[in-house]
């Protein structure tokens, strides 16, 4: 019994105090009474990348005049192979890699680098010498491939996609379901793609109230957030490998004796 006992207390007091460690790593912005948070007062706007999808509509006050600016798709209604149109913004446009998109009748436009308010002006300026002077376009462009990617230890690893085109990395935690407790919060991986290609890798210090003011807090589209396990889920991992092998032997070694008080009886 004294055998058994001492194991399983040490097992207890290793389990104790890994817990009183964690605790302390786990709270998010420890110092946010004490920083400044003045170089996080802007507003964020997404710039347009090469392999985005753009869903671009155009609007006049004559619809005949829109018509020709704006992407339609052919639906097969019946089985003799009749078809009919579809709304224009049901279709996108995908950012080539030289950062231009195909536009009706205008032809190649550069996106890329723009804001989506910076491409609407763009477009309707380009529109202005194809309509009545009359005319005043109004184009919408919304990023419908906005997304980011979750990875590690968060309770609910997954793709998120993101319809206001502007997510914060707190916002994205709680996408995620937030980190487990043995998520480790002083040094979250960002792996981010610039417009040209080039991969950056920035290490994030959730417990630090500063990386508010970095320009890491708003993410951007196709950023991956990787987030590694602690050494407290390392250590109860081989801890619990150990037991697990223990309790196995123990049961093992029961089974035998057992089985061999069975046979001497016989």
């Amino acid at each position: 019994m004294k055998k058994i006992f001492v194991p399983l207390v040490a097992i207890l007091a290793i389990m104790f105090m890994n817990s009183c460690e964690t605790s302390k790593q786990v709270p998010y912005m420890q110092n946010i009474d004490s920083i400044s948070l003045a170089a996080s007062q802007y507003l964020f706007d997404a710039r347009i990348k090469p392999k985005d999808i753009l869903h671009i509509t155009v609007h006049t006050t004559d619809p005949a005049a829109a018509a020709p600016f704006n992407l339609t798709v052919s639906r097969r209604l019946s089985a003799q192979g009749d078809l009919s149109s579809g709304g224009g913004s049901l279709q996108g446009y995908l950012v080539e890699n030289d950062g231009t998109i195909n536009f009706p009748v205008i032809g190649r436009i550069a996106v890329v680098g723009l804001t989506r308010k910076e491409c609407e002006t763009l477009i309707e300026e380009k529109l202005t010498p194809y309509l009545a002077k009359t005319e005043k376009p109004v184009v919408t462009v919304n990023m419908s491939s906005f997304r980011v990617t979750l990875l590690g230890d968060f309770s609910s690893p997954r793709v998120v996609a993101v319809t206001t085109e502007k997510m914060s990395i707190l916002e994205a935690l709680a996408s995620g379901g937030d980190l487990t407790l043995y998520g480790k919060r002083q040094n979250v991986l960002l792996i981010r793609e610039d417009a040209t290609g080039k991969k950056t890798v920035h290490r994030i210090d959730l417990t630090d109230a500063n990386f508010i003011n970095s320009p890491y807090y708003y993410l951007q589209q196709n950023d991956i957030i990787y987030v590694e396990p602690n050494a407290t889920k390392a250590k109860n991992s081989a801890l619990g490998q150990s037991v697990t092998i223990w309790f196995s032997f123990i049961s093992i070694a029961t089974s035998v004796a057992s089985l061999l008080v069975n046979i001497l009886r016989d």
